[in-house]
């Protein structure tokens, strides 16, 4: 592959370095109106976004997810921490994940945890999960780095000219494979987590 491609790699292994997360301490710690909360995560998110016209949380998004029980409904119109944080979990989650899905997850999370009592709370569950981003993002980088030297061994035989892209190709590839099979995981783990007398009726929503 040429220098362009090797530097695409490593300025993803750089944006990949500079991912963080909202912490709960950065979290507002008066309850938001739809608006404060809507720039808010636009502001915290904004590094996310994969084109500069692309909305993080919108009004519509919110009201939709109060909809389909993916988040409590906010007292008197305001939306308190815990509804924040459930918020992150689903933007994160609703890139690979189905409406359906994120309810089934979340659902006991919020029964138990949503306004309980402090020290086993939702704050709590959040750091728990994402203490954990500093040593996957290392593994990572290097799962990265292991995929694209593998993809660089492939269409050797392949004329020159045409042999950056395939590779580029291969690459993509192995990345797409490693997705669709954590999806597949992922989608098996909250199948077990769904009633069964229940399942039929989620497929056909």
């Amino acid at each position: 592959m040429t220098i362009d491609t090797k530097d695409l790699l490593n300025s993803i292994l750089s944006s990949i370095s500079r991912i963080d997360y909202i912490k709960p301490e950065d979290l507002p710690n008066i309850d938001l109106y739809m608006d404060q909360v809507t720039t808010f995560m636009e502001s915290q998110l904004a590094s996310t976004k994969r084109h500069p016209e692309d909305k993080i949380l919108t009004k519509t998004m919110i009201n939709n997810y109060a909809k389909n029980d993916l988040l409590p409904s906010p007292e008197k119109k305001r939306y308190s921490k815990e509804h924040m944080l459930l918020l992150i979990f689903i933007y994160y989650f609703k890139s690979i994940l189905s409406i359906n899905d994120i309810q089934t997850l979340l659902a006991p999370i919020t029964g138990k945890y949503f306004k309980a009592e402090q020290g086993f709370d939702l704050t709590y569950i959040y750091n728990e999960v994402f203490s954990m981003e500093k040593s996957q993002i290392e593994l990572l980088k290097k799962d990265l780095v292991r995929k694209y030297n593998a993809s660089l061994q492939t269409f050797s035989d392949s004329a020159e000219e045409d042999r950056e892209f395939l590779q580029k190709f291969s690459f993509i590839c192995l990345l797409s494979f490693d997705v669709y099979i954590k999806k597949m995981l992922i989608e098996h783990l909250i199948d077990e987590m769904t009633p069964e007398q229940d399942r039929g009726k989620k497929g056909k929503k």
